[in-house]
């Protein structure tokens, strides 16, 4: 294995680095592949001993991460001062936060990290540092930027091969319809087949694609949209090669016995894409970017203040999120 997978400390005031922290504590027993953090070292080391692990760490580079894998969690220090307090965000935290992303970033686009693995961030305490994007993926794919262009970053929700895409995300529900047009789903599904092919190595991806209204507009007794915009743009992703159907009833194609028979489903808004992975991976899903050039994943849930400094605080979807991360960059460890 040439590298290590590329870990970012989140938002300190969060359960991120509890996580982080216990995994590595657990990483044997979990069967994790070697990972570097990109956090400040002696934040780290505080809260670990707030959660009482013995947990050794040590300074490192891309370079050495490996070797001392086994020994201790190595920690690329992202210089700064990083306060110790489970629950309370603090704006001295940003600037070190937003580093540890942007370093990590560029360090799996240099290939000397495999892939990103990122902790859940705080956007309102990042926004004293001068943080303007609408969220976390907005900033990794502004941060991909090549040529000035900006790649277009599509969410996908994976648990084993069960994967759910959202054409739209954090709007209000009022605002979906006169936000779905053509262009973007054809735009979308592109991304989703080549990321299929190239990050999961499914040769024939087939992509099932939900209708909007109920009954996918039952041929437009309820509502248009099925039929005027999703329908021809299924038709243009035929007409490229990319195996799509639909539009479906998205109130059936979610069956299990239905879902299977596709490698991922492209939904039209947020629930109607995450409500099914939640209800059979609550803990488990991971959360994948695609249409980067770099891997990126990130555990299924938030900050959780209430649990962070407990030890509480599940880390299945992290762990679920580093186990995915090192499969889809099999290929090029």
């Amino acid at each position: 294995m040439s590298a290590p997978l590329a870990i970012t400390m989140g938002e300190p005031a969060g359960v991120g680095p509890d996580i982080i922290l216990d995994l590595y504590a657990r990483r044997a027993e979990l069967g994790l592949p070697p990972f570097v953090v990109f956090g400040n070292l002696a934040f780290l080391e505080k809260r670990a001993a707030r959660l009482g692990l013995a947990t050794p760490i040590a300074a490192a580079s891309a370079a050495t991460a490996i070797s001392i894998f086994r020994e201790a969690m190595p920690v690329i220090d992202v210089t700064g001062l990083v306060p110790d307090h489970p629950g309370e965000i603090s704006p001295l935290s940003a600037r070190s936060v937003i580093n540890s992303i942007t370093q990590a970033v560029d360090a799996t686009l240099s290939g000397h990290c495999r892939a990103v693995v990122t902790a859940p961030i705080h956007k309102g305490a990042l926004y004293h540092a001068g943080f303007s994007h609408p969220g976390h993926t907005e900033f990794l794919a502004e941060l991909c930027a090549r040529d000035g262009k900006v790649p277009l970053p599509v969410m996908m929700l994976a648990h084993d091969a069960l994967r759910t895409v959202p054409l739209t995300i954090h709007v209000p529900l009022s605002a979906v319809p006169g936000l779905i047009n053509r262009k973007l789903i054809l735009v979308t599904l592109r991304v989703m087949a080549h990321d299929l092919r190239q990050r999961f190595g499914i040769e024939h991806p087939r992509v099932a694609v939900t209708g909007l209204n109920p009954h996918a507009g039952e041929g437009g007794s309820i509502g248009r949209e099925d039929l005027e915009i999703i329908a021809p743009a299924i038709a243009d992703a035929q007409a490229e090669g990319i195996d799509a159907s639909g539009p479906h009833p998205a109130d059936t194609v979610f069956f299990p016995a239905h879902w299977s028979r596709y490698d991922a489903v492209l939904a039209m808004y947020h629930d109607q894409a995450l409500i099914p992975i939640k209800t059979v991976a609550f803990d488990e899903g991971v959360n994948i970017t695609l249409g980067l050039p770099i891997v990126r994943t990130s555990p299924d849930h938030g900050t959780a203040f209430d649990l962070a400094g407990t030890g509480k605080a599940s880390s299945a979807s992290f762990a679920a999120a580093i186990r995915m991360a090192d499969r889809m960059t099999e290929s090029f460890a």
